[in-house]
């Protein structure tokens, strides 16, 4: 067998030319070997998993972990973690994992955040009105990405908007695969510091919030902190980078740009196929709690797995020609949002947010492009969720 890339590289690294597509090492792995030997940075002898089949299976798989203490990670830095501190219920499993779920829940059901859409519609025009008052071009990602998906999340868990600077740029260098140690452990401390004066006011001042609808339970501060956090880290960049990367596929696939302005209806399929199509998130991880036979290997107790969301997401065997952007494609079955237990808990708030910013800008700018070429788009290789670090476009006004 040959040797693999480096995780680093094979998961986070684009072609040239090509911002939308997983490397073509990942395909032809797919292709020739989904199930691989692959060598962490820590020098841990581990997987890479690359089928929608076979990542679907693991993550559905309780033999096979989530625990921070267990996982070695496919990017530089400590091989491992210590154990998730409590409320950090991403990096556990169950039961830990089940009891904070359950409690959480209930935030986010379809019928919740589909009551958000009259509201988010309301923030998404007034961005809009801004935009439209400016001179062309304009940053996409600064205009209309970032603080729309900041606007968010701050109601969500009740933090005034003009305090989102105190955290943002924190909570923005925890993404970086090139941040230090010493500026990540800086970075997470101020991050905390912020939710817990969050979690301190909420007790003693409840308002309308998620935070706020937590107090009354049997959960600690610690644990609201952590919850917090999780929740504040995972809202504020995933959905901006989907809004703007989104964008600028969009604006690639002119087809599918003009089925999308002039077919409302079209918005939910258009946003699976996008999130299925991109897939921001590079990966997960999940190492085995005991010996498993998986495609004919045995994976043993103790190796981790990394699994490629997109190259899972990209598998023929599971979608019709999958490189190929169709907002028509029938929904469903992609892995964006993971799948299994730990299947994301602000999925619906990330479609709802997607279904009414992406339209509203397209309606609202009918003449909208790039304002540079597509190649020098600055792409967020060097980060844990992909997207663009900007997106220059221009309109006429």
């Amino acid at each position: 067998m040959t040797e693999p890339l480096p995780a680093p590289s094979l998961l986070t690294e684009r072609r040239p030319g090509h911002p939308f597509d997983p490397l073509p090492e990942l395909t032809e792995l797919r292709e020739r070997c989904p199930l691989s030997r692959m060598r962490y940075p820590d020098g841990h002898e581990g997987w890479v998993v690359t089928s929608h089949k076979l990542v679907r299976a693991v993550l559905a798989d309780s033999r096979f972990s989530a625990r921070a203490e267990l996982r070695h990670l496919p990017f530089p830095g400590p091989s491992r973690g210590e154990p998730a501190p409590p409320g950090s219920f991403i990096a556990m499993d169950p039961p830990d994992h089940t009891r904070y779920r359950r409690q959480l829940t209930g935030q986010f059901t379809v019928r919740r955040m589909r009551q958000l859409t009259g509201h988010l519609q309301q923030i998404t025009d007034e961005y809009l009105d801004v935009m439209a008052r400016q001179e062309p071009p304009a940053d996409l990602v600064e205009v209309l990405a970032k603080p729309i998906s900041a606007q968010v999340i701050c109601e969500l868990l009740g933090v005034r908007f003009d305090e989102r600077d105190r955290f943002a740029e924190h909570a923005y260098a925890l993404f970086r695969l090139d941040t230090s140690q010493e500026d990540i452990a800086s970075a997470y401390l101020a991050v905390h510091q912020f939710v817990r004066e969050l979690v301190a006011a909420k007790r003693a001042q409840p308002t309308d919030d998620l935070l706020s609808d937590l107090t009354p339970g049997d959960l600690t501060d610690e644990e609201l902190v952590n919850i917090g956090f999780t929740l504040l880290g995972a809202g504020l960049d995933t959905t901006a980078n989907m809004l703007a990367l989104g964008t600028f596929a969009l604006l690639r696939n002119p087809g599918e740009l003009a089925a999308l302005r002039t077919e409302p209806d079209l918005a939910e399929h258009a946003v699976e196929e996008l999130l299925r199509y991109l897939s921001i998130v590079p990966g997960t991880v999940r190492s085995a709690l005991e010996d498993v036979e998986l495609d004919g290997q045995v994976i043993k107790a103790g190796e981790s797995l990394t699994l490629s969301i997109p190259a899972a997401n990209r598998d023929p065997e599971h979608f019709t020609d999958p490189d190929r952007l169709d907002l028509h494609r029938p929904t469903g079955g992609h892995l964006a949002f993971g799948h299994g237990v730990h299947q994301c808990l602000g999925q619906q708030l990330a479609r709802v947010e997607l279904q009414v910013v992406l339209p509203a800008l397209l309606t609202r700018f009918p003449t909208l492009r790039l304002a540079i070429p597509a190649e020098d788009v600055p792409l967020r290789t060097d980060m844990l969720i992909y997207g663009v670090h900007e997106l220059p476009v221009t309109w006429e006004a």
